[in-house]
């Protein structure tokens, strides 16, 4: 999967730019604040639903404009296809369309465009709230199960029922519908995320061992959210009753699932250093590029956001090397060239963000 154009306007400082990358690896400098990494937000908002830095309401259009618009175009390998993708949003609403089609759910989009983004915050992924673990196993199960989605809504409309219910102080009556609902969809939904932990264990523990040996061993567990191996969801959800309508939400099921990391090499991820923790960051981001491409046929979009602060040139090297081994296209922003690249025999498409304005070198 390449990207072959990305249009935008009204992207942070950008009234209007526009980006036709190469299949390899392209690099785009500038100064700070210039703008470089707006064009991965951009890029990540069409496979995410949002920036990496936040919600599209929260800077991502530009000072004064209604909206931002943003268009892509890119090339799928193994279908041989091209495909294109449209997203104007305000920050409150958005219109959508994919390959001429006008899309209703913003899923669609997200579902259609696979990107891998690595960038200052993406620590976040180890040491952060158990919902941006959770995400990134539903980014990675709605790319590689087809089915998981609407599993994955189902489970979400009925827990907002639920929720409601809870707060109206409903009768018991009206919650079982609800509790039945929730554990037929959320004992799947479960299982789904538990077998996708499971398979990129491996991938992630090479990894780990290659980018960050001082670790040891390392191993994913995942936490469903109830105690799974002793009650099923049905009887979870029966137990949690009276505290849930005490509280007004449900404090049981999968939307409370986690996942974390054991370590032979230090206690646990309190331990972790900066550094570290974003070398396992970027172990795990990896691993689920590396399993798409084996389910999917082809890499996913890759997105490294300010490289040369983010690694020293010996890990740089060692992500590169392997990135381009890989085939993926790759995005790289700095204010200058990473040194890493100096090191790597390939020819890189070379761009520069100035005064809003993006050019080829």
């Amino acid at each position: 999967m390449h990207v072959t154009r990305l249009d935008a306007r009204g992207l942070r400082r950008f009234a209007e730019v526009s980006l036709l990358p190469a299949p390899g690896i392209n690099l785009i400098t500038g100064n700070n604040g210039a703008g470089k990494t707006s064009l991965l937000e951009a890029l990540h908002l069409m496979a995410y639903g949002r920036s990496f830095r936040g919600r599209v309401r929260d800077g991502l259009v530009r000072a004064g404009d209604p909206a931002l618009e943003i268009f892509v175009e890119w090339q799928e390998a193994r279908r041989d296809q091209r495909r294109k993708a449209g997203l104007r949003h305000s920050g409150q609403d958005w219109v959508g369309r994919l390959d001429g089609a006008a899309v209703s759910q913003l899923g669609e989009l997200c579902a259609a465009l696979a990107v891998v983004s690595f960038e200052p915050g993406s620590h976040s992924l180890i040491t952060g709230a158990a919902e941006i673990r959770r995400r990134y196993l539903d980014w990675g199960l709605f790319h590689v199960e087809h089915d998981f989605t609407p599993l994955w809504r189902r489970y979400t409309r009925a827990l907002k029922q639920r929720n409601a219910l809870l707060k109206a102080r409903a009768r018991d009556g009206q919650i079982d519908a609800w509790d039945r609902e929730l554990a037929e969809s959320g004992e799947p939904l479960s299982r789904r995320r538990q077998q996708y932990l499971d398979e990129l264990q491996p991938r992630f523990a090479a990894l780990a061992a290659e980018l960050a040996p001082a670790l040891g061993e390392v191993r994913l567990d995942y936490l469903p959210g109830w105690r799974r191996d002793e009650f099923p969801l049905a009887d979870a959800l029966l137990l949690a009753r009276d505290r849930d309508q005490l509280a007004g939400y449900t404090s049981v099921g999968p939307h409370r699932a986690d996942w974390r990391i054991g370590f032979g090499g230090i206690p646990g991820r309190d331990a972790l250093s900066r550094g570290q923790a974003k070398l396992t960051a970027l172990s795990a981001l990896l691993a689920q590029a590396e399993h798409h491409a084996a389910i999917r046929g082809e890499w996913p979009v890759v997105a490294l956001d300010d490289l040369a602060s983010e690694l020293d040139r010996n890990h740089q090297e060692r992500v590169l090397q392997r990135l381009l081994a890989s085939g993926a296209q790759v995005f790289i922003t700095g204010t200058e060239a990473p040194p890493a690249l100096a090191g790597i025999q390939v020819e890189v498409s070379r761009f520069h963000v100035e005064h809003g304005e993006l050019r080829p070198l």
